[in-house]
């Protein structure tokens, strides 16, 4: 009997190619609690809201909208038009030299006015007793 010749084939070897470096999550601009107490201690200081302040407060009033589930966009608009109407009526109440956390004072004013222009829009009715119409179909909440 012969005996055959084993052969081995040797594969080539696949070049490793490496993964493109990943790329570094860019987070939005959003307010810094340090950067909005100096601006509402200038504001007091001139009794007018800078526009830096009034831009701070529409931010931070759009970011937390986007916690919240709307129906309509039109509801989401008249809420943070609610929210910033009320940060420019109470801003005055935050005191500097009691609490160092202005950010937690203008982010609950903005959360009650959310509250406010929902129940203004929506009222106090029981959930059961609302309807919602959305393109051109009824649907019970």
């Amino acid at each position: 009997m012969s005996e055959a010749k084993k052969t081995t084939v040797k594969k080539p070897k696949k070049a490793k190619v490496k993964a493109p470096p990943k790329k570094k999550k860019v987070k939005a601009p959003y307010v810094k609690n340090a950067e909005l107490r100096a601006e509402l201690i200038k504001s007091k200081a001139q009794d007018k809201l800078t526009p830096i302040a009034i831009d701070m407060f529409i931010l931070m009033a759009n970011k937390f909208s986007q916690r919240l589930h709307y129906v309509y966009e039109e509801d989401k608009e008249d809420c943070i038009s609610f929210a910033i109407m009320d940060c420019y009526q109470y801003w005055r109440g935050y005191k500097p030299e009691k609490s160092d956390n202005a950010f937690a004072y203008i982010s609950q004013i903005i959360k009650n006015g959310f509250a406010k222009g929902w129940r203004k829009l929506h009222g106090h009715m029981p959930l059961s007793s609302k309807v919602s119409i959305s393109r051109n179909n009824i649907y019970s909440l």
